[in-house]
């Protein structure tokens, strides 16, 4: 087994690759003057089962190109299978089409993993779990929730906690971790007017004297979150946390939260976190290195994924 790490987000490959406990192979990855990228494997990977992790966030497409020219890397170099491992599935809002003549850029990238030569794509709380029937190869989506129930119930032993969702969309996810926490489920009912911005509209469920944890896969303006976190208080709650699955967090999303309500939001370590957010003491990240890790392992053994999850 190789492990190949792109720019993206080395700690957590860094620590994937402890967890499994084989090193990260030597690869450079280079721009040239243009800043055109160059991929350089360092190493004899023939016949061998190469794991390349990279997460296409920001700069998404800088990110994104990193990731298919590898792919094309180890598949010229005659890898026996090259499993894609994309902690944070960028486009994934994409999945359908929003008007007459747009695109539905979450297949499009998928063709383009295909395409490059991966032989199988693991990932992580893609933002539909459709995108899964947009790859022609085997493609497994794994669910946060085994990183992120452990710290629910250690945070909130004793206390009287509501699970709420922040839109109609994320019912089935925040609904799958309130069963976990024995809580009930209330969901925020909201009109978005245009994209990246977010009107809530009423708070379906009682609430009052209730710590609300919201429950979303992507936070980026983080407008949905705050705005659903300042109705959960005006609707009597005690205290409103956030748990997303992975931290966008672009644009002015940290001084967002920061004015909000929200006490903390606590993201994942599928992106790699910006300064202005390891500064900020109202967020946290939990590792998802042992989730990814241990699927790793079983994909390289040919055992199980779905029992993670059991």
């Amino acid at each position: 087994m190789k492990l190949i790490a792109g720019n993206s987000n080395l700690p957590l490959a860094q620590s994937i690759a402890e967890y499994v406990g084989v090193p990260l192979a030597k690869a450079s990855i280079k721009r040239f003057a243009d800043m055109e990228i160059f991929v350089d494997i360092d190493e004899n990977i023939r016949g061998e089962d190469v794991f390349l992790i990279q997460s296409t966030s920001f700069p998404t497409n800088d990110h994104l190109m990193e990731l298919l020219i590898a792919i094309d890397a180890l598949r010229r170099s005659s890898a026996r299978r090259i499993t894609a491992v994309i902690p944070y599935f960028g486009y994934a809002r994409q999945d359908r089409r929003t008007g007459s003549r747009t695109p539905i850029t979450a297949k499009l990238v998928a063709n383009l993993i295909t395409t490059a030569g991966a032989n199988r794509a693991l990932m992580l709380d893609l933002h539909a779990g459709q995108i899964q029937g947009f790859f022609d190869i085997p493609t497994d989506n794994l669910i946060a929730s085994p990183i992120l129930v452990p710290d629910m119930q250690k945070r909130f032993a004793g206390k009287d906690v509501m699970v709420v969702s922040p839109d109609i969309g994320g019912v089935v996810r925040a609904r799958a971790i309130a069963k976990r926490l024995g809580a009930d489920l209330a969901i925020i009912d909201k009109r978005r007017e245009q994209a990246g911005v977010s009107e809530v509209m009423n708070v379906i469920g009682d609430v009052s004297g209730k710590t609300c944890v919201l429950i979303d896969d992507i936070a980026d303006s983080a407008g949905t979150l705050c705005n659903a976190a300042v109705a959960l208080m005006n609707e009597g709650a005690t205290e409103v946390y956030a748990y997303v699955v992975h931290g966008v967090l672009s644009g002015k999303a940290v001084e967002r939260v920061q004015n909000s309500p929200i006490k903390k939001l606590i993201t994942t370590d599928s992106i790699l976190p910006s300064d202005e957010v390891k500064a900020s003491a109202h967020f946290e990240q939990l590792t998802i290195a042992p989730l990814l890790g241990e699927a790793i392992l079983r994909i390289a053994e040919d055992r199980s994924i779905s029992a993670l999850f059991k």
